[in-house]
């Protein structure tokens, strides 16, 4: 028993008993606290500098205005004078005010593209974070995206909707913008203005345009099931287009209805009953529109537009939904004047409405695209077939200067009087002859004569002297490559397109340097941004070269004997080269004597170039043949055209290089390069002329060999046709039928079909080589 004097254990006495130990280490909470301060601290720096950035983009961000909110988002096309020559989708857009768009239509909009509409202040962190989880997750029904109804709006009504373009600075300029028309706008007029905006496929534009287009209606008039349909079409309206996709027509308006089911503006009940009733419930086979661009207009322009929508695809604009401004290099006085000499008949006499035309005009000193037609009596097609860059018909005689006689001048230094050999020829490795139009020969003449007689030996002679590897280098320097390997028939017949020629001859106007066609030469984007283009020209073959050329087509149109009188215009400082296409000898028992499949004509002056070719779509159907006296039908075309721009236009003459030497020859005055006279015979008089053209080949072997078919193209009949060697071109003013140029001589018989930006080969089809090529 304890005593009570005992003193009593404490606490106190007893730590006080205790030794002192180490104490236990604090520096995990204090690294713990140090590592949470940085991040929360990088947070915070991170917010600020996000801000900053966010402020700093938006200082820079377009304007945006009441009249950019309720305009249409159409591209629109204008002239070289800056004049609207067509708007895509304008002519389709019917406005409606707020107080006539449904609510149900509404209502379908808002739980389609943004729930929280009501709600939000034209951003809304929470559907952004959403929008993420439901990408991560899969769940989202593939309705809600991370940009409001409003950005959406701010988007279709200042901004570029290309790929290129979506950059934080613009996502960050968007939000900006979706705050202050949120301020500055009512959530009725936003969705007004979004409802007339929005592209609804096939060049509409809003949902009072598509209730029309699709179903005959105003939008009052329209059910549940088609109100739903319009409101899931911005998205890809033309996947959802129920004319043409009536599956993902339908499983978007589904998705819509289900949307609203949830969004509890529909019963579950409505939305299964409108997703029984057929999409192609109610909607039309003939749809009403309006025009801004009056039909004749369109007419006139249809062509070059269609390459117009070409040229910006390729360039990587979307015309559908873009909001462009594309100015274009287009001369409307000369597309008018081109227009009217082939659909009139005023100008030329023309033998049916299936006769067709193709034609471009080029402007030699920049390669503007200044006028194109793509055929005549075209009805009310919207952009058809477009003839003026199609490449599945032979160029015939107008290859010549392109593959024969400019590569001589060029890699050979031939003189304009080169002596050249009209004689007998045989394609090497082959018993296939060529012959002339008129199956005579001429023996020993210059070049010049051989040039505007358009003689088809002397040509391929010429091209087998220079070598077709010479010649494809040439061609690729005036923007033209092939599919196959070019032969000795090409020489007198290419397949390339009027424009692809155009550009070519518009190299000999101006001195030698090619020039790419093009057609477009700026476009403003939504944002205001500025997009310009030209082509850089590229010296093609020398000033010499292009002088001796333009003065040996001269003759073409002046000398007597020239094949292109018919395209002569009094006092006019100008050369060209015509090309018709005969039929081949299997066929020639069908059509008329001196027949030809096509007809063209090439000429340029310093000011412009234009190439024209004639003929029918289907060429081997009865009756589609261009007789001896259509054939100057494409002179025609060119003179009364080039007569209208020559008189608006200086008429100046062509100066011969100081690497030129003139010299006289036979009365003539002749060209040879400044240093290379030549060493061959200037004799121009015949001494073997012969009637008899079964004789044989006196010409020098070469490496070539050649089959005796030949492939070639014609993607509007789609058939084989064989044919031989012989071909027509008469000395009389225009005609000069003839062949075939295509054929070719080495191992594989298919002529070469060439590819530019502004054509696509065509399919080929079995022919025998057609003697001569041309007018």
């Amino acid at each position: 028993m304890s005593s009570h004097n005992e003193p009593r254990e404490t606490r106190m006495s007893r730590n006080a008993d205790r030794k002192p130990g180490p104490k236990k280490p604090r520096h995990g909470w204090r690294t713990f606290r140090r590592i949470l301060f940085v991040f929360v601290a990088i947070i915070v720096l991170g917010l600020l500098a996000g801000a900053g950035l966010f402020f700093y983009y938006a200082q820079s961000a377009p304007k945006i205005s009441q009249s950019a909110l309720s305009s249409d988002a159409s591209t629109r096309i204008y002239d070289a004078n800056g004049k609207v020559i067509s708007r895509l989708g304008a002519q389709n857009r019917t406005y409606v005010k707020s107080k006539n768009i449904p609510k149900m239509l509404e209502k379908a909009v808002v739980s389609t593209e943004d729930r929280r509409f009501y709600k939000n202040n034209g951003i809304d962190p929470v559907r952004i974070i959403g929008a993420a989880f439901a990408n991560v997750t899969g769940s989202s029904l593939g309705m809600q995206g991370g940009s409001t109804l409003t950005q959406q709006l701010v988007k279709l009504s200042v901004f570029s909707t290309a790929a290129s373009d979506r950059t934080l600075k613009r996502k960050a300029q968007e939000a900006w913008l979706a705050l202050k028309v949120d301020h500055n706008y009512s959530k009725q007029q936003i969705l007004e203005y979004y409802i007339n905006k929005v592209y609804m496929g096939n060049g509409v534009y809003g949902m009072q345009t598509a209730a029309q287009y699709y179903y005959g209606k105003k939008l009052s008039k329209l059910n549940l099931a088609q109100m739903a349909q319009l409101a899931g079409m911005p998205q890809r309206p033309s996947l959802y287009d129920p004319i043409h996709y009536p599956k993902y027509a339908k499983q978007r308006r589904d998705l819509v209805l289900e949307a609203m089911a949830k969004n509890k503006v529909i019963t579950s009940a409505q939305a299964k009953a409108a997703e029984a009733t057929s999409v192609k419930t109610g909607v039309v086979k003939n749809h009403n529109t309006t025009s801004a661009t009056s039909a004749h207009t369109t007419k006139v322009v249809d062509a070059y537009l269609k390459q117009v929508y070409q040229e910006l695809k390729n360039k990587g604009y979307n015309t559908t939904n873009g909001g462009l401004k594309v100015y274009t290099n287009l001369d409307m006085g000369a597309q008018k004047k081109l227009y009217n000499i082939v659909n009139t008949d005023n100008y030329v006499d023309f033998p049916s409405s299936k006769f067709q035309v193709g034609s471009t005009i080029v402007n030699p000193n920049n390669g503007k695209v200044v006028a194109m037609i793509g055929g005549r009596k075209t009805g009310n097609v919207s952009f058809g077939l477009n003839r003026a860059v199609q490449t599945d018909r032979s160029s015939a005689s107008t290859a010549k200067p392109l593959m024969d006689y400019g590569p001589a001048i060029e890699y050979l230094y031939y003189p304009t009087y080169e002596s050249v050999k009209d004689t007998a020829f045989t394609y090497p490795g082959t018993t296939k002859k060529l012959y002339d139009w008129d199956k005579e020969y001429q023996g020993t003449i210059t070049m010049r004569k051989a040039l505007y007689e358009s003689r088809n030996i002397p040509a391929v002679r010429t091209l087998q002297n220079v070598g077709i590897k010479k010649a494809t280098t040439f061609l690729k320097g005036l923007g033209m490559t092939f599919d196959k390997t070019l032969t000795l028939q090409n020489g007198i017949g290419l397949y390339i397109s009027s424009e692809q020629e155009a550009a070519a001859y518009a190299a000999f106007a101006n001195g030698g340097t090619y020039y790419k066609p093009y057609l477009v030469s700026k476009v403003v984007t939504q944002d205001g941004k500025s997009h310009k283009y030209s082509s850089n020209g590229n010296k093609a073959m020398s000033s010499a070269t292009a002088f001796m050329l333009t003065d040996m087509m001269k003759d073409v149109i002046t000398n007597e004997n020239g094949s292109g009188r018919s395209a002569a215009i009094s006092g006019l400082y100008q050369a060209g080269k015509t090309g018709t296409d005969s039929y081949p000898d299997d066929y020639a028992d069908k059509v008329p004597d001196g027949a030809t499949m096509d007809s063209w004509f090439t000429g340029y002056t310093k000011n412009y170039a234009i190439s024209v070719w004639t003929g029918y779509d289907k060429q081997f159907q009865t009756g589609h043949y261009v007789s001896e006296s259509q054939t100057s039908i494409a002179q025609k075309i060119y003179k009364y055209e080039m007569t209208y721009l020559a008189s608006k236009s200086t008429n100046s003459n062509w100066t011969a290089p100081s690497t030129v030497t003139a010299t006289k020859k036979n009365n003539t005055t002749e060209y040879y390069v400044t240093g290379h006279p030549g060493t061959v015979s200037d004799t121009t008089s015949d001494t073997t002329s012969s009637s008899q053209y079964g004789s044989t080949n006196t010409s020098s072997s070469s490496a070539y060999s050649s089959n005796s078919q030949v492939t070639t193209s014609s993607s509007s009949t789609g058939t084989s046709t064989t044919e031989s060697s012989s071909s027509k071109e008469s000395s009389s003013t225009e005609q000069r039928p003839s062949g075939g140029s295509d054929d070719d001589d080495d191992t594989n018989s298919s002529s070469a079909t060439t590819t530019s930006s502004s054509s696509s080969s065509a399919t080929s089809t079995t022919t025998t080589n057609n003697d001569e090529a041309d007018d």
